[in-house]
């Protein structure tokens, strides 16, 4: 309930930054992302959209849109805004992983995988495992050991990635056990940790 209570809050600041300052980009974007945390997905595109049309040059950097249109189920615009977002980002796991989770919607797993863009140099050690699972080249049991390795956020990490894996194989069951666990168990002060919670939320998931 405080979490909620303090998005609203943020919200409200972001309304009234607005209302005194109605062009400023950058502030469309932080008011977009504070409405996809209250699941407000739709209304969050709006937002990210509007700061797109003040600044053209923002458009590769629109990743929290990406995630939104996953959320709306707009495949082909999440999976464009990422394969976009690549274009200044290339080893970038989570992009690429988020690109083939819209892809499965769209075309299925096997192409998806088949599709997966090559990344080779992404710092982060938990990524590089998540990169791994969803080519097919490591195990859920691997990366789970690796997000161990990494304490609360690799253990956050791997939790939210294997339950969106399975979600696109449509295990939902499975899909529903890690994400709930990486919502409720590994809290982080991090956006996707809230997406982990509207994941929960839109799917209606205890």
């Amino acid at each position: 309930m405080w979490f909620a209570k303090s998005l609203e809050n943020q919200l409200k600041q972001w309304d009234e930054v607005l209302r005194k300052q109605p062009n400023h980009p950058n502030a469309y974007i932080r008011r977009g992302m504070v409405k996809f945390q209250l699941a407000k997905i739709n209304e969050s595109i709006d937002d990210f959209d509007i700061a797109e049309k003040l600044d053209s040059r923002l458009k590769p950097y629109l990743w929290q849109r990406g995630l939104s249109y996953y959320y709306a189920d707009r495949f082909a615009e999440g999976a464009q805004q990422f394969e976009i977002d690549l274009t200044v980002n290339s080893q970038d796991v989570e992009e690429t992983v988020w690109r083939y989770l819209c892809m499965a919607r769209l075309v299925g797993v096997a192409e998806a995988r088949h599709q997966l863009l090559t990344v080779k140099n992404d710092p982060r050690r938990i990524m590089l495992a998540v990169y791994d699972l969803y080519g097919g080249n490591c195990t859920v049991d691997d990366l789970l050991n690796v997000g161990k390795a990494e304490g609360v956020k690799g253990l956050f990490y791997s939790h939210l990635y294997i339950g969106l894996y399975y979600e696109a194989e449509n295990n939902i069951d499975l899909a529903q056990e890690y994400i709930v666990q990486a919502a409720n168990k590994y809290k982080l002060d991090d956006y996707m940790w809230s997406l982990a919670r509207v994941h929960k939320s839109l799917r209606g998931w205890a």
